[in-house]
């Protein structure tokens, strides 16, 4: 057997585990009974995430018993010495299903020796599959997806998110927020890290940032992305280190002054000083 066909082998896996997922949460969807908070506010769980994350676990044991495996809501589990790593997040964007907002999704991704290269995230309210894999191309419901050829920032459509933490930091992304919406068409802020990336993939989106992020929230759609031709980097070009929290996703085309933009990010005082504006 070789590499791609190993990776189509896991990527059918990802795909079993994702779309079993998201029938929990479509059968979930405004019958939650309880909503817990997991200690931090707005760190929300509930019986649809558990339910699809047993779902997900399941299907993995069954298949790839031998795997490691990194879940949102059961921590490590597996053989932690394996050089395969799932990291899944059943339900990504718990808040916005909570409220009936149609922006989650359940997001799998496949890390090989800690490089993602399976990726799959099923959009329950919109009945939308992502699916891709290293040199295997991305697909949107089986139709392959590319990136968007926006070429300017002050031409492009950017979305990001704000960490659970926001209330007590002061690196919140508020002053980033605030001064990209300035220098582009606009910011989006949709609640789900897995489905900007898949928007990003798909050519809706052109560009995407964000901190306090864990490497279930990111995983699936770094492939998704780079296989739709797009870019992935730390805030300041560098390569990514998916545990650092921090992620720089664009078409490529905008690559490099989204980056400069962020290196440049006036304090957040400026923004609601409306003399000081002007300088900027």
């Amino acid at each position: 057997m070789n590499n791609l066909e190993e990776l189509e082998i896991f990527l059918d896996i990802a795909t079993e585990a994702a779309l079993a997922a998201g029938a929990i949460l479509q059968d979930f969807w405004g019958n939650l009974e309880t909503i817990e908070e997991k200690g931090r506010p707005g760190d929300l769980v509930t019986a649809a995430d558990k339910a699809a994350e047993a779902a997900i676990l399941k299907i993995l044991h069954r298949h790839v018993p031998h795997h490691q495996i990194l879940a949102e809501e059961s921590g490590k589990l597996g053989d932690l010495n394996s050089n395969y790593l799932w990291a899944i997040d059943p339900l990504d964007g718990t808040t916005n299903y909570t409220h009936q907002y149609p922006a989650s999704a359940t997001s799998i991704g496949l890390l090989i020796d800690g490089i993602p290269q399976v990726g799959v995230i099923f959009d329950p309210a919109r009945n939308q599959l992502f699916r891709a894999a290293k040199g295997l191309g991305a697909t949107r419901d089986r139709r392959p997806i590319h990136v968007s050829q926006t070429k300017e920032l002050a031409k492009s459509l950017l979305v990001t998110g704000f960490a659970y933490d926001r209330h007590q930091t002061p690196d919140n992304n508020y002053a980033e927020f605030c001064y990209l919406t300035h220098l582009t068409q606009g910011v989006r802020r949709s609640g789900a890290a897995s489905l900007d990336l898949a928007h990003v993939a798909c050519g809706s989106l052109d560009g995407y940032w964000e901190r306090g992020l864990s490497p279930w929230d990111i995983a699936a759609g770094i492939v998704l992305l780079e296989e739709a031709g797009g870019k992935i980097t730390a805030y300041d070009g560098s390569p990514i280190v998916i545990n650092s929290g921090r992620i720089l996703a664009t078409n490529g085309l905008i690559h490099a002054s989204l980056s400069a933009a962020l290196q440049q990010v006036p304090p957040l005082s400026v923004w609601s000083n409306p003399a000081t504006y002007s300088s900027v």
